[in-house]
Parts: structure tokens; C-alpha cells; sequence
């Protein structure tokens, strides 16, 4: 029952569908919550490959507008919780300034030019891989949308388990304290489910391989840069890592839609 609060939880901190119900906030559902992660991607991934697909399949739209359509749930289902952490981490690191003035940049809720710039070219991007993608979309085109948030939720925890807090306040330390490391072993049990999955499904490994690969590489790389640029992890940057790792792997099945399944 506490697991089942705490992925309530992450709807209601992460995406904008009304659940109108206290839960408690304490730290073994806030537990539960992160353990929840790759789940509320995985079910934001399944929203959006059957939104497509029905806008695709049923409707007398253009590809352009179920492209359209698609790309405006990916930035209403969340309510831009993460576009405001790319926004914000943005002006920061754009600021080149030291870490504690970076730190203060982000707490700043005014939105700054280099913020709006970043955000228009994110968006842009994921806008132009949809519409891509929709042009000959196949069986496999949709499950492999369905892991992009999957995968980008479990990078998401494991960057607040697996790197110090920048800050001793916020959403991410709140989540951080009442979590450790140890809560991320059953991500592999959600990852394993994944892949046997897609085996099943759409007998296509290599393509999920190559995903997972490109979601490790932005893991690697967002925990490198938190360091280096922030002296560690704050709910800002974990939203940036969030936006980052979706373009990320939104531009890796755009690739293998060309040069793979094409």
C-alpha cells in the first residue's frame, strides 16, 4: 500500500494529472516514491506512444499534426516541472560565474535570456525527432517511445542517490534524505522486466541496447557536470537531466529510424 502512495506521490510532484488526496510525506513513502520513478515514466511513455498511434492510425490528421499534437502532450503531461530545471540550470551554468553564484542564479524565479534561448532549442529539437519519426512509424517506433521517459525517470534516481546535494534545501534534498542507494537495486528488477519485454514484443534488443546505452552515457555525463559546474545535485538540475536525457534519446531512435529500421 506505502508503494503504491508513493508512486501517487510522483504524480502528483511530476506530471500535471489531478490527484486530488494528502499522502503522507514522510520518509518511507517519499522512499517508495523514488523506487516509483522508472514507473511514472514508463506510464508517461505509454501515453504518448498510444497517443500517437491513434492520432496516426484513426485520425485524418497529417503527420505534422499528430507530430504536433505529441509534442505538446510531452510538455502538459509533466505541467514544465523539468523545462523550468533546464531553464533555470541554463541561466546558471550560461552565467559562467563560480558555483555558489550559480547555485544562487537558479533560485533566482526570474527567467533569464539564456534560459529562454535553451528552451527554445530543446523544444525545437524534440519537435523536429517527432515529426521524423511519425512520417513511417513502426511496431517498434512506439514501444521504444514508451522507454524514453522509462529510461530518463531512472537516470533521474539514480543521479539523486548516487550524488551529494549541492544544497541543504528543495524538492531533490527533500527526496535525497529520505532515500539511499540501496532503493535503487529494484530498478534493475523494472529494467530486466523492460528489455524481456521488448524481446517478446518486438524482438528488437539491439535497438533497446543502444538506448539504455545512450540513457548510461547521459548518467555519466550529468554526474560528472552536476559536480563540476554546481558542487553537486539541487531539483533544478535533476529536471535539466530529466530534459536533456529525453532530446538525448529522442535523437538516438531518430537515428536508428533512419539508419537501422529504415
Amino acid at each position: 500500500m506505502s508503494f503504491i502512495r508513493g508512486f501517487l506521490i510522483t504524480v502528483q510532484f511530476f506530471t500535471a494529472i489531478p490527484i486530488n488526496k494528502e499522502f503522507p510525506m514522510d520518509p518511507e513513502h517519499l522512499k517508495k516514491a523514488v523506487q516509483a520513478f522508472p514507473l511514472l515514466g514508463l506510464l508517461q511513455g505509454i501515453i504518448y506512444s498510444l497517443l500517437l498511434y491513434c492520432f496516426v492510425e484513426f485520425s485524418p490528421f497529417t503527420h505534422l499534426a499528430s507530430a504536433f499534437i505529441l509534442w505538446l502532450m510531452t510538455i502538459f503531461l509533466t505541467g514544465g516541472i523539468h523545462l523550468d530545471g533546464w531553464m533555470d540550470t541554463s541561466d546558471a551554468y550560461f552565467s559562467y560565474r563560480d558555483q555558489e553564484k550559480r547555485l544562487s542564479i537558479m533560485k533566482d524565479p526570474r527567467t533569464g535570456a539564456f534560459g529562454v534561448l535553451s528552451v527554445i532549442v530543446l523544444l525545437s529539437m524534440r519537435l523536429f525527432f517527432i515529426y521524423e519519426m511519425t512520417r513511417n512509424p513502426m511496431t517498434s517506433t512506439y514501444l521504444l517511445i514508451a522507454a524514453i521517459p522509462f529510461f530518463s525517470k531512472m537516470v533521474m534516481g539514480c543521479l539523486l542517490l548516487s550524488v551529494k546535494s549541492a544544497k541543504q534545501e528543495g524538492l531533490g534534498y527533500l527526496f535525497q534524505k529520505a532515500a539511499d542507494v540501496k532503493s535503487l537495486f529494484i530498478y534493475l528488477f523494472y529494467l530486466v522486466g523492460f528489455i524481456l519485454l521488448v524481446i517478446l514484443l518486438i524482438h528488437e534488443f539491439v535497438q533497446t541496447g543502444i538506448m539504455l546505452l545512450a540513457a548510461v552515457i547521459s548518467l555519466y555525463f550529468w554526474r560528472r557536470k552536476s559536480m563540476k559546474w554546481f558542487g553537486g545535485m539541487t531539483g533544478d538540475v535533476l529536471g535539466a537531466a530529466v530534459e536533456g536525457t529525453e532530446v538525448g534519446l529522442w535523437m538516438t531512435l531518430w537515428l536508428l529510424h533512419y539508419f537501422v529500421t529504415a
